[in-house]
């Protein structure tokens, strides 16, 4: 029994509620930090808040909670029931309202705590966090905490994030009223923590007027230099933005032409107001000329150039293959440079839209004129520094495929104009730091720099040949090159105009930056610590810490390095002697960096594979106990998808010294992201919450050793106790599965080891096979609602648990007809790899060891159940239900792979000779067949009948028969039409096999 009270984090937290306001939050720009500067995998502040506070303070319901928190939190929950009513959501609002006739029902702890819960709900609403009310309740239930734990009075409670990235665990510590202590090993990420933790609590308001003022003086002095060469209309039109094609020399017998290389020729795609180009081939001049199409309609608008790599000349039509596009563009460096204009795009005073035009001579000029002043400066230049960033780009497979079409250094990524720009911008920053020098205070000069240099990289990150163009309605303006994860090659690409409020140009750019100064600095912070460290050897001393609250890299999720050497090579010319030690390198620190990077790099990094990660995370787990006080609380964010990355970690925190104690899915992105598409992956990132566990290596401590029996009774009824109140919140499938791994963990990672009667040790892989194996009960005993799922043989009961793991909740399915692995990430490619886009998969696919753990334990072994279950290498798929009807109805049945375009299922099913007349009506001869020896074969065959519209067949089948006597078919089929996708086949047969129930007498 621990000695300490519980925290509220440990027994309950509302997990619906803040997932829906994190969901909610990937939408909102406005004054959110994400738009101050790109980070990869940032934490939904919403997510962060709510966790925070829970973690922070206890629960009033644990008898070891001081009653002096208990008062205070009375306190103030009244206060609320009293005097802010208005700012509860609807959830909460009944609960206040109901303190607000009887006060004393808040001295029930257990009110107390629903209470609290429900004000953390609510302070996770993005339109709370910067509510006066909120902020002042937080911060004073914050010290509350602090003081009744121990903490010395006027102190306060210190959080500590060793991996913090983009700055969102540590801002939110700051807001509720803790010290945040906020450490990377990225100088990027270092920076970006400062301005939001150190200098807008220092600053204010004052830094934001400040970076106004002299971000407009930028802007106005960057315009003298660079007018001419981004000229206005003689018509009094502007031009936002510039369309660029790389282009290649077809290869084609005899022809030769010069192939502009467009994905799309679409302009616009607007509703009524659709603009598409028309190629026009020129035979005599070998090249494609180009025209504009208003109001153009899909039958008018042609294919694009370029395929999966592959260039067709419209001259000749001849194909020009990927290695030889590859080649090409090698020579020339990526064609950036010599890529072809083919439209620009305007606006025009006192009209919304934009307008579209072809190039004209003027616009060519400028273009010229760019290139010429851009080799004389760069003749002109002196310095310890390339003027264009010449650090290497590094190839990663699958992760950086830019290179390999001859982009071998960040600066090659810009055209010349881009360069001329980017130098511009950068030149006028050091005239601004000459002009400020003794002007202000000098640390109010840095933070304006820094926060000017940090706007110049937003504009960078839009202005390169890798930026794409956007055509929807939705947005206007220029997509940046990390739309992803990843830097892909781009064929035809969008230039901004630096200087304007559109196309993200520098006046776009300044005004994202000053809505996150200015809405941070409502908050009234305290200032916080950030440093530059590894997480592998902390700074921090021992026992400090009331709450290490980190999102750690997954393996080789995000290669945040390499990624981010695009913005150091430009923050080294700008800001870098402002912060001497920060930049002191070419390019980022890589070596130290906890991410598997083997099978992306393996020239680079060969010794950065899977154990490498999992044994430097062991040590980083390790320096967070270290510096954690043993009364504080460590809460550890992880999303990896594969069940191995989920072993490790966890055996990474059990190795160093963690006590996992819960375990809460929340659910952090948007239904509409990339990876969620066709996709059964991970919903929600795992909020892991530990202790310090006391091992014999702390002083005068023994170890603590668990009876391997004890700890067997015990799991079962942590998942008896956890899993049914995780549905409740909409937790199902994969989610509820790891967020299970909480209470089953704490079983087991309370002791230093675990062994059997005869003194074997137990190891955390053999554990978590028992583990596996509860969930999978407790699952099944909740989707047959109660029923014996015993009763069932083993392809049922793995069937619904198969689909139960691939889905995600009450508020619909994620998966579709056809799946994706769980644990497998895959996104759409169209960015010219050789790699051809992954297959679509029919079937329910799971990760292999996943499949293979829900399988054993429900006492089933796929290796039996190949009728049902195809395994091919790592993944595992469930076959549909049409995939079965060799094995169901007989030889004489034909499988499905074959199917065409439109051709009836029966004729899939059961030959071309079968004829087809529709649900209702009855089609030819269809050849015998015995029952299925199981429920689940019977009732695949019912739903086959059904679906191959063979009512009578199916009658005498369910009938005569008898199939439809046995009541667990019933039940089954029950069971999986809450659980087949909605839009699957399986779904409208399986509930077409229901509707007959009743009609047929049972």
């Amino acid at each position: 029994m621990s000695q300490y009270p519980r925290r509220l984090i440990e027994v309950d937290l509302p997990i619906k509620r803040i997932s829906a306001h994190a969901r909610r939050e990937k939408s909102i720009r406005h004054g959110h930090i994400s738009t101050l500067h790109i980070w990869w995998a940032r934490r939904p502040l919403a997510a962060c808040r709510a966790v925070i506070c829970a973690a922070l303070w206890p629960d009033p319901a644990d008898p070891l909670c001081p009653e002096a928190f208990r008062e205070i939190a009375r306190n103030w929950m009244r206060k609320w029931a009293a005097d802010y009513l208005t700012f509860l959501g609807a959830e909460s609002l009944k609960r206040f309202l109901g303190y607000q006739k009887n006060p004393t029902k808040l001295d029930d702890n257990q009110e107390l705590r629903a209470a609290l819960l429900d004000f953390i709900a609510d302070f996770a609403n993005w339109d709370n966090s910067t509510r006066r009310e909120y902020l002042e309740t937080s911060r004073a239930l914050t010290q509350a905490a602090h003081e009744a734990l121990g903490g010395l009075p006027g102190t306060r409670p210190l959080v500590v994030d060793p991996f913090a990235g983009g700055g969102a665990i540590p801002l939110e510590a700051l807001r509720v009223g803790a010290d945040a202590f906020a450490s990377d090993l990225n100088p990027v990420a270092v920076l970006l923590n400062k301005v939001v933790l150190e200098y807008i609590p220092k600053y204010g308001q004052h830094l934001a007027d400040e970076v106004r003022r002299w971000g407009e003086w930028v802007k106005k002095e960057a315009e003298k230099e660079l007018a001419d060469f981004y000229p206005k209309d003689p018509d009094g039109e502007t031009p936002i933005a510039y369309l660029w094609a790389r282009t290649i020399q077809c290869e084609g017998p005899g022809c030769g032409a010069e192939v502009p290389l467009i994905r799309s020729l679409w302009l616009a795609k607007k509703g009524n107001h659709s603009v598409a180009l028309r190629l026009i081939p020129n035979h005599k001049e070998k090249r494609v000329d180009f025209e504009i199409i208003e109001n153009a309609r899909a039958r008018d608008v042609g294919e694009g150039t370029v395929r999966r790599g592959s260039a067709t000349c419209p001259v000749c039509g001849y194909t020009t293959p990927v290695a030889s596009v590859r080649r090409q563009l090698k020579e020339r460096r990526g064609g950036a440079a010599d890529a072809r204009l083919f439209c620009v795009v305007t606006i025009r005073p006192g009209q919304q839209g934009r307008f579209y035009r072809l190039p004209t001579e003027r616009d060519l000029e400028a273009v010229r004129k760019t290139a010429a002043e851009l080799d004389h400066r760069k003749q002109k230049h002196h310095g310890p520094l390339s003027l264009v960033p010449d650090e290497t780009l590094p190839v990663m497979s699958g992760v950086f495929n830019a290179p390999i079409y001859g982009h071998d250094t960040w600066g090659s990524l810009f055209t010349p104009r881009q360069a001329l720009a980017m130098l511009t911008l950068t030149r006028t920053l050091f005239k601004l730091r000459e002009k400020l020098n003794g002007m202000l205070e000098n640390g109010l000069e840095i933070a304006i720099l820094c926060s000017l240099a940090l706007t110049l990289n937003k504009v960078a990150e839009r202005l390169t040949s890798l930026s794409r163009y956007d055509t929807s309605a939705k947005m206007s303006g220029i997509i940046g090159i990390y739309s992803g994860q990843r830097l892909p090659m781009v064929w035809d690409f969008g230039e901004g105009n630096p200087l304007l409020d559109r196309s993200s140009g520098w006046e776009q750019c300044l005004k994202w930056h000053l809505d996150v100064l200015s809405e941070c600095s409502k908050l009234d912070l305290y200032c916080g610590n950030v440093i530059a460290s590894s997480a592998l050897a902390h700074p921090l001393s021992n026992d400090i810490a009331n709450c290490v609250f980190t999102d750690p890299p997954y393996y080789n999720a995000v290669p945040y390095a390499d990624l981010s050497d695009f913005f150091y090579v430009w923050l080294r010319r700008t800001i870098g002697n402002c912060y001497p030690d920060l930049f002191a390198d070419p390019l980022t620190p890589k070596e130290e960096e906890i991410c598997e990077m083997a099978g992306w790099d393996p020239d680079r990094y060969p010794h950065k594979d899977g154990k490498w990660f999992e044994q430097k995370m062991t040590q980083a787990m390790a320096e967070g106990w270290r510096i954690l006080n043993p009364a504080g609380v460590g809460v550890v964010v992880f999303a990896h998808k594969s069940t191995d990355g989920w072993e490790a970690m966890l055996q990474a925190m059990i190795d160093a010294g963690w006590t996992i104690t819960a375990s809460w899915p929340i659910d952090t992105e948007m239904s509409t992201r990339l990876r969620a598409r066709n996709s059964a992956a991970l919903a929600s990132s795992i909020h892991l919450v530990c202790r310090p566990r006391i091992n014999s290596d702390g002083p005068g401590q023994t170890d603590n050793i668990g009876d391997w029996r004890d700890v067997l009774q015990e799991l079962p009824r942590r998942i008896h106790d956890w899993l049914p109140r995780l549905a409740k919140e909409g937790v199902v499938g994969a989610d509820a599965i790891f967020a299970c791994l909480g209470p089953a963990l704490e079983v087991f990672s309370r002791y230093s080891r675990v062994e059997k009667a005869s003194g074997e040790v137990v190891t955390l892989k053999e554990y978590l096979e028992h583990v596996w194996a509860a969930v999978a009960r407790e699952a099944l005993g909740m989707i047959f609602e109660g029923a014996d799922a015993t009763g069932f043989e083993e392809d049922a009961r793995l069937t619904a648990m198969w689909l139960w793991t691939l889905s995600t909740g009450p508020n619909g399915n994620s998966h579709t007809r056809n799946q994706l692995e769980f644990g497998l990430e895959a996104e759409e490619r169209d960015d010219g790899e050789e790699a051809s886009r992954p297959a679509k998969i029919s079937g329910f696919v799971l990760e292999y060891d996943a499949a293979r753990k829900i399988a054993q334990g429900l006492g089933a072994h796929l290796e039996n159940l190949a009728s049902l279950v195809e395994v091919k290498g790592e993944t595992a798929r469930l076959l549909p239900v049409a995939e079965r009807s060799r094995y169901l109805f007989g030889k004489g049945t034909s499988q499905p792979g074959g199917r065409k375009k439109k051709q009836p299922v029966q004729m899939q099913i059961f030959g071309p000779g079968a004829g087809a007349k529709g649900e209702e009506g009855e089609a030819g001869e269809m050849p015998a067949f015995s029952p299925g020896a199981t429920v689940l074969d019977r009732l695949h065959q019912s739903m086959l009948l059904f679906g191959t519209g063979r009512g009578e067949a199916l009658k005498r089948f369910l009938v005569e028969e008898g199939a439809g006597r046995d009541p667990r078919l019933w039940r089954l089929a029950q069971a999986l039409s809450a659980l087949y996708p909605a839009s699957s086949e399986e779904k409208r047969w399986v509930d077409g096999v229901l509707v007959r129930k009743k009609g047929l007498g049972f």
